[in-house]
C-alpha cells in the first residue's frame, strides 16, 4: 500500500475524479425523481445528458482536476452516478454494494479502474448494502452513513468493523427513504460550512453539526427534489452548482462562495446531480 493519502475530508481541493458518460442511461423507476418523469411519459434523451455532462467534465479540467472516465457500457443502465459504488478515504477504498440488481454490475468495472490508478482498496461491504451517495466525511476522523433508501443498516455495521483499525467513528443518519441518498438532503459545501435539507435529518445529527461548529444553511424540503443539496464542493472556496438552484446558489455566496453553475436538466431527472456523477479519486 503506497503512503499517498487520498480523502482527507470533504473540502480540500479535489485533484482527480472518476466519471462516467450518460451514453448508455436509461430510465429506471428506481427512484422517485425518475418515477415521477417516467409517469409523464418523458423519457432519457441521451444526446441531451450528454452534452449537460460534458458541463461537469470541463468545469472539472477548468479547475485543475484530472478527470478519468470510466466506459460507459450498453447494459449498465444508471452507469453515469460514478459516485455510488463506494467512497474514498484517506488509505484508499470502500468499495459498496448496490441495493438494486440493475446496478450490481457496475461494481467491477469501476474497481477495474481503481486497480489500473494504483488505488488500495481497504474495505469492502460483504454483508448489507452500502452506496457511495450515502456518505459523508464529517471531519478527519468521523464518517457519517445514511440509513436511507440504499444503505442499510447491516451494511454500515459492516463497514465500521473494517474500518475503526483506521481510527474513524461510524454514524449513521437515518432518514426517509424517499430522499434516496443523504447527499440528496445534505452537502458539504466548504470547511464548516454544509447545505442541509433540515427538516428531512435526524435532531442528532443536526446536533453533532453544531457542536462541530458548522455553518448550515438550511434548504427546504421542496428543492431536495431539484437537486438542491446535490451539488460538489471543489475545495478553496468553489462548488459546482446548479444553474435553475437560484436560491441554494445565492445562499452559498452569501457565505462567500464562487459556485459554478452548471446548465443541468435532462440529466437531472435521472435522480442525480453533479455529486452523484462524480467519484473523488484525490483532494489535496
Amino acid at each position: 500500500m503506497s503512503g499517498q493519502a487520498y480523502v482527507k475530508n470533504a473540502t480540500n481541493i479535489l485533484k482527480k475524479v472518476i466519471v462516467c458518460s450518460p451514453k448508455y442511461y436509461v430510465f429506471n423507476a428506481i427512484n422517485e425523481i425518475t418515477k415521477s418523469w417516467m409517469e409523464k411519459g418523458e423519457t432519457e434523451q441521451n444526446e441531451q445528458m450528454i452534452k449537460e455532462w460534458q458541463t461537469l467534465v470541463n468545469a472539472y479540467k477548468d479547475n485543475g482536476v484530472e478527470v478519468v472516465e470510466v466506459k460507459a457500457h450498453k447494459e449498465m443502465e444508471v452507469q453515469t452516478f460514478a459516485r455510488d459504488f463506494g467512497a474514498m478515504v484517506r488509505e484508499g477504498a470502500i468499495i459498496g454494494k448496490y441495493r438494486h440488481p440493475v446496478r450490481q454490475i457496475e461494481t467491477e468495472i469501476y474497481e477495474a479502474k481503481l486497480k489500473e490508478l494504483g488505488v488500495p482498496i481497504v474495505a469492502r461491504v460483504n454483508a448489507g448494502c452500502f452506496e457511495g451517495g450515502d456518505f459523508w466525511m464529517l471531519d478527519e476522523h468521523t464518517l457519517a452513513f445514511g440509513l436511507v433508501d440504499r444503505t442499510d443498516l447491516a451494511g454500515v455495521d459492516n463497514l465500521r468493523e473494517q474500518l475503526e483499525k483506521f481510527g474513524y467513528t461510524v454514524v449513521g443518519v437515518p432518514a426517509a427513504p424517499s430522499n434516496l441518498h443523504l447527499d440528496m438532503i445534505f452537502n458539504i459545501v466548504a470547511e464548516k460550512v454544509c447545505i442541509a435539507a433540515v427538516d428531512e435529518l435526524p435532531y442528532n445529527f443536526l446536533q453533532m453539526l453544531k457542536r462541530r461548529k458548522y455553518t448550515i444553511i438550511p434548504v427546504s424540503s421542496e428543492l431536495v427534489f431539484k437537486h438542491g443539496c446535490n451539488v460538489q464542493a471543489l475545495g478553496n472556496g468553489k462548488v459546482l452548482g446548479i444553474e435553475s438552484n437560484t436560491i441554494i446558489n445565492k445562499a452559498m455566496e452569501a457565505e462567500g462562495l464562487e459556485v459554478i453553475k452548471l446548465p443541468l436538466k435532462q440529466i437531472l431527472k435521472a435522480g442525480g446531480g453533479p455529486h452523484c456523477m462524480t467519484y473523488p479519486v484525490e483532494r489535496v
